[in-house]
């Protein structure tokens, strides 16, 4: 390849590894502290402070017409123009000459228009937030503080519901319907997104991040949900439609919570009916009041699944009480034939059904679901209780202020060593030093940008990796260094010199360097998670090192050393060149 062709190359590695740094670069350089909180937290949790903002706002901007049509629009307000202007052509209505506060609440149709507007805006901009924080380089637990579990699945608990062990491909579906429950345990428990995967056999392993209460951590893995259905009063949930689904910005305090009207008496709860939208999480359909006794407990649920009505084709979800159960649902159903019941997840509305029959043991709810929305549905439903058991085998913490330790004491081994490097290779190599120096910084542009657009999780053990990384990639240089020392004691030029120090180094360099992978690579098949990082942290490294030492370095020369060339590039500060 030409000279020109390499130094292109070399370019467009630069701009692509840029691009692929940029997400973290951007996460951790410019996304205020306070929205990475936000995005911390559970996506209903997000959803909840977002409704909460919207309905402050909605509440200032009604005061601030009251005490003047024509006042002007505050400038954290100004950001709502766009959206009014996208209504007005909607609407096919005139744009003011000038912004007022009353030409700006008159683009909307109505309050809840404008409140689903701003309740958009600020959780957007919370769900980028979040979206990109799962597309960085992410800092372990033991940089950042949290909370790690390993549990382990009971198959003793298991052969004795059932009588017999289960193992294999069974054990497997087993643990695997396990994580899917306890992954849409996330937003109910309002616990901050952790990592659920299979670890082995028959272990699960949880990283919950950030600050953690062990206890509510503890409910969010081991509790059977909180399931229940309640009989609804469908006059009261008429009447509060009426008053709340038109604006819903006098339904909610601005914490998120529902207000709950005076004329809902004792004996009555006001719920929320939730339906999955666009984000994935539960969206407001309406409200619905019910009657506050428990008229069937979700711990007599046994299964439930997602089916196809057989008439219309239609997603419908099937779930089967036991005995005890059906019995109680027989008798409530015959007793309330024709009035409304509700599926109540954790405090949410989850279905709304008519009672057309008596009904015992096999259940069947349908309605206008979606084969999402039924799947969902179906999958809360589960939530109530785990195929097979699980145990805890450990669990351990790492407070905050430790891992801020961690990171500052990391960066310090990195920076440090770096340094080293960098003042040794120019101290004994002179000019050429420079050369090996840019090579190993592009060798780390090169590792980080790697790690990023891996989405990898950076730990202590990945760091010790790092920097060993490093370390062996400078060696690289010094193979190729103290062979062209070799060649100018034997007279050649200095074009020759550069050509047969790389030549005759090359093998020499890929022999090392791929045994070095091999044993990384078993290391991270057959490692535990911490072993993992270190391992797949060298292995990164040491490819980014091969490119750069062998490639990058080569170039460099060659712009320095030419074929007609009388001088070089000095191998040390007592030698003119080479």
């Amino acid at each position: 390849m030409s000279k020109i062709g390499r130094s292109l190359l070399v370019l467009l590695v630069i701009v692509v590894c840029a691009m692929l740094l940029y997400p973290t670069i951007r996460w951790y350089f410019f996304v205020p502290d306070d929205v990475k909180d936000l995005a911390a937290g559970s996506n209903e949790n997000i959803r909840d402070w977002a409704r909460g903002q919207a309905s402050r706002e909605i509440q200032d901007l009604r005061a601030m017409l009251q005490s003047g049509r024509d006042q002007g629009i505050p400038d954290d307000y100004n950001y709502l123009i766009s959206y009014a202007e996208d209504e007005r052509r909607e609407r096919n209505m005139d744009m003011p000459e000038s912004w007022d506060i009353y030409s700006l609440l008159s683009s909307f149709a109505s309050e809840d228009d404008l409140f689903m507007v701003i309740e958009s805006h600020y959780r957007d901009e919370i769900m980028d937030a979040k979206r990109l924080s799962g597309n960085v380089l992410q800092l372990g637990l033991d940089l950042r503080g949290g909370m790690s579990v390993v549990l382990e699945a009971d198959t003793d608990s298991f052969e004795a519901q059932h009588g017999y062990r289960p193992s294999g491909a069974e054990l497997s579906s087993l643990i695997a319907d396990d994580i899917e429950i306890l992954t849409s345990r996330i937003d109910q428990f309002g616990v901050t997104e952790p990592d659920i995967r299979q670890q082995g056999a028959e272990q699960i392993l949880i990283e919950v991040p950030g600050e953690v209460d062990p206890e509510r951590v503890d409910s969010f893995l081991m509790s059977r949900g909180s399931l229940t259905f309640h009989l609804v009063d469908s006059e009261l949930t008429a009447r509060v439609n009426r008053d709340y689904m038109g604006s819903r910005a006098k339904a909610f305090r601005s914490d998120g919570s529902i207000i709950i009207p005076d004329y809902i008496p004792a004996g009555r709860e006001l719920l929320g009916y939730y339906t999955e939208d666009e984000y994935g999480i539960d969206e407001l359909r309406e409200f619905v009041v019910i009657h506050s006794d428990v008229a069937l407990d979700g711990t007599h649920l046994e299964s439930a699944r997602m089916e196809r009505n057989p008439q219309n084709n239609q997603p419908v979800v099937n779930f089967r009480l036991d005995s005890e159960g059906g019995k109680i649902f027989y008798d409530l159903t015959s007793q309330h034939v024709g009035e409304q019941l509700s599926v109540v997840m954790d405090g949410k509305v989850k279905s709304v059904a008519v009672i057309n029959s008596a009904i015992s043991q096999d259940v069947q709810l349908a309605g206008s679901f979606s084969e999402d929305e039924a799947q969902s549905l179906a999958v809360a439903l589960r939530t109530s209780s785990l195929p097979i058991d699980l145990a805890i085998v450990s669990q351990q913490g790492v407070g905050a202020s430790l891992g801020s330790d961690a990171v500052s004491v990391a960066l310090k081994a990195i920076l440090f060593g770096l340094f080293l490097i960098v003042f040794f290779m120019i101290i004994y190599y002179g000019p050429a030093g420079f050369i090996a120096d840019f090579a190993l910084l592009m060798n780390f542009y090169m590792m980080i940008a790697v790690l990023s657009a891996l989405h990898f999780t950076l730990t202590l053990s990945s760091v010790a990796g790092l920097v060993l990384t490093l370390g062996m990639a400078i060696d690289a240089n010094v193979i190729i260094y103290e062979r062209m020392k070799e060649e100018i004691a034997a007279g050649k030029t200095p074009y020759e010199t550069v050509k047969l120090g790389f030549g005759h180094a090359f093998w020499t360099i890929m022999d090392s360097n791929v045994t070095t992978i091999i044993a990384a690579v078993v290391l991270s098949v057959l490692g535990s998670s911490t072993v993992k990082g270190f391992a797949n942290t060298l292995a990164v490294g040491i490819v980014c090192s091969l490119f750069t030492s062998l490639f990058v370095s080569h170039l460099l020369f060659d712009f320095f050393v030419k074929e007609e060339s009388i001088k070089g590039v000095g191998l040390s500060w007592r030698r003119r060149g080479i």
